[in-house]
């Protein structure tokens, strides 16, 4: 996303804290820093998808009937068209098309999996494009995409975040089903949301996010190092800041043994069958 956000990634990826991190294939920083991830990967092992970028920047392409004055709309304008069946996706199509382009262009290859900013992904219209794409493009890869599903009474029970929860994973519901159709895997546990407005401590909703049953298990974060690219680009500044500074701490990785854990690539961990969750 910027200079900043990618430096602390890097950071955590080559200090084993993060296993996993999504490009935003449309935005200057992918081509400028792409090739020195690459590298960086290839000597410490981790995923690197395509974070699909559907909201409030600069297109690839025209984006007719999405974009507006040359800049994709608000996340809550994308949602309501979506559930209004109204999203033009043809557009959508080759918006996703162009992203993953530029990312086969710097990295060589085709991502590791897809996710989405603002989680568009999951969204009725924009899940059917994407799942097609991937069983399209990439038969025979190896490659997964993110649920952002959780079962309630997990959600719940972890006592943060249950309200954004509970809404992120309605929105995704029934996607893990419709990957399965086309061969496509996903997590099986989606955690670390949290209401950025309440301030939370974030050792806190790291904890409680290694808690409960899971195989595999993804903890979303949004570690980075604020910089003039980023306040131009997006409003999540101060909580970046602190999930690194907790996620760089020796307290994050007394959390992660003390609960059992330890990070891994998806392809790494070994599967459960597919069943759909409440």
């Amino acid at each position: 996303m910027s200079g900043g956000v990618s430096d602390a990634i890097e950071e955590l990826i080559v200090h084993k804290r993060l296993s996993a991190t999504g490009a935003m294939t449309g935005l200057p920083a992918w081509r400028r820093r792409g090739e020195g991830l690459r590298r960086l990967v290839a000597a410490h092992p981790a995923d690197v998808g395509l974070h699909l970028t559907l909201t409030d920047q600069h297109p690839l392409t025209r984006a007719l009937g999405l974009a507006v004055d040359g800049r994709l709309p608000s996340i809550g304008r994308l949602m309501r068209r979506a559930f209004a069946h109204t999203l033009p996706l043809d557009a959508v199509r080759e918006e996703l098309r162009a992203q993953l382009d530029a990312f086969e262009e710097v990295w060589g290859g085709p991502p590791d999996f897809i996710d989405g900013h603002q989680h568009v992904h999951v969204l009725p219209g924009v899940r059917t494009v994407v799942i097609e794409e991937m069983a399209r493009r990439y038969t025979g890869a190896a490659f997964w995409l993110r649920s952002c599903h959780e079962p309630v009474a997990q959600a719940r029970a972890r006592g943060v975040g249950f309200g954004k929860a509970l809404t992120i994973g309605t929105l995704g519901l029934g996607l893990e089903a419709q990957a399965a159709r086309f061969g496509i895997p996903t997590n099986d546990s989606f955690r670390g949301l949290y209401d950025f407005s309440e301030r939370p401590a974030y050792a806190e909703v790291f904890r409680r996010s290694l808690t409960g049953p899971g195989n595999r298990i993804l903890v979303h974060c949004h570690p980075g190092h604020v910089d003039e690219e980023l306040r131009a680009l997006d409003p999540l500044l101060e909580p970046r800041e602190r999930e690194f500074a907790y996620l760089s701490s020796p307290e994050c990785g007394e959390a992660l043994d003390a609960a059992g854990m330890q990070l891994g690539r998806f392809r790494d961990i070994a599967p459960v069958p597919f069943r759909n969750a409440a």
